[in-house]
C-alpha cells in the first residue's frame, strides 16, 4: 500500500508547526456555527463541496481549513467575518506544511501537491486519497506490528490531510485502477465498509476523477506486483512510488517511469470503463 505507511510518519501540519492551535479553534468555532445553523455535517459538507467525513476531521482540528472554505463558510453560517479573519493565518501554516513529511517521503508530497496528473494502481486496501476516516482508522489498527492508538491518531489526520488535493483549483486530472478484491473485502465491518464504498461513488463523480475496477476474473494482468502511484509534475515530468513491506522509493529515472506507464495504460484497458466500474460499485453496494 503506497500510502505514507513506513515506521517514520509523516506529521500532520499541526504538529510540524506549532499551529495546533489554530486548528483546534477553527474547529471549534466551525462546529458552534455548524450547530447554530441547525446542519449536519453532512448537509454542511454537500453546501461547502466536501464530505462529512472531511467537515468531521476539521471540526476536531486534524484537517487543515482551506482558505477556501472558510470563505465559503463565513457567509453559510453568518459568522460575520470570525472565520474570514483567520484566512492569512491559515495560508501562513499550509506554506509551513509542506515540510511536515519526514524526508523519505517528502520529495513526493511535494510532487503530489503541485500535480497535474495523479494515477494509482491499488490492489489490497483502498487508496489513502480515497479513504473515509472510519476506513482509515480500520486499516491502522489492523497493523501488525500494532500501532498506539496516538500514533493512529496522528497518521490518520495525515492521510486525510493529503485529500485536500481534491480541493485544488485547477484540480489534477486523477484516475485509479483498483482490483475488484478491494470491493469484497468488508474492512473495518460492514457498516463502515457501506459508507466507505459511498465514499468512492462521490469521489467518483468528480469531473477530474475517473476510477475503474480490474475484474478478478481478468485472464491477463501486466502487474502481478505492488501497488503504486504514477503521477505527472507540472514542471518536472513523471515520477512514481511505490513501498513494500514498509520500505518506500521515490522513482524519477526516465525508463522505469516510462515501464511503469506502460503497465498502468495496459491495466487501464483492461480493467472496466468508469460508467461499468461505478455500476459493480453500485451492485457491491446493494449486496452488502
Amino acid at each position: 500500500m503506497t500510502e505514507e505507511g513506513g515506521e517514520r510518519r509523516p506529521e500532520t501540519p499541526a504538529e510540524a508547526d506549532g499551529t495546533t492551535g489554530l486548528f483546534t479553534t477553527l474547529g471549534k468555532q466551525l462546529k458552534v456555527l455548524r450547530e447554530r445553523k441547525g446542519l449536519t455535517q453532512k448537509e454542511l459538507g454537500q453546501l461547502v463541496a466536501y464530505g462529512p467525513d472531511a467537515v468531521s476531521a476539521m471540526e476536531r482540528g486534524v484537517r487543515v481549513t482551506q482558505p477556501e472554505l472558510l470563505e465559503k463558510a463565513d457567509e453559510l453560517l453568518d459568522a460575520g467575518g470570525v472565520l474570514r479573519a483567520a484566512i492569512p493565518d491559515v495560508k501562513e501554516a499550509l506554506k509551513k506544511a509542506r515540510t511536515r513529511h519526514p524526508e523519505w517521503y517528502r520529495s513526493y508530497a511535494a510532487l503530489e501537491a503541485e500535480a497535474v496528473e495523479l494515477h494509482f494502481y491499488a490492489n489490497q486496501a483502498m487508496p489513502g486519497l480515497l479513504q473515509t476516516e472510519d476506513y482509515a482508522y480500520a486499516v491502522f489498527r489492523q497493523r501488525r506490528p500494532f500501532l498506539s492508538e496516538e500514533t493512529i491518531e496522528k497518521r490518520v489526520a495525515d492521510r486525510l490531510s493529503r485529500q485536500q488535493v481534491f480541493d485544488r483549483w485547477p484540480p489534477p486530472a486523477v484516475s485509479y485502477v483498483l482490483e475488484e478484491v478491494l470491493l469484497d473485502r468488508p474492512i473495518g465491518g460492514v457498516a463502515l465498509f457501506k459508507n466507505q464504498l459511498q465514499n468512492l461513488l462521490r469521489v467518483g463523480s468528480m469531473r477530474n476523477v475517473e476510477i475503474q475496477v480490474m475484474p478478478t476474473r481478468r485472464e491477463e494482468h501486466p502487474n502481478l506486483d505492488s501497488a503504486f502511484n504514477l503521477l505527472t509534475h507540472k514542471r518536472h515530468g513523471q515520477a512514481a512510488y511505490t513501498e513494500s513491506q514498509g520500505y518506500p522509493r521515490l522513482i524519477t529515472e526516465p525508463e522505469e517511469v516510462r515501464k511503469i506507464a506502460d503497465r498502468y495504460g495496459i491495466m487501464r484497458a483492461l480493467a472496466l470503463n468508469p460508467m461499468e466500474s461505478r455500476s459493480l460499485i453500485e451492485k457491491k453496494l446493494e449486496e452488502l
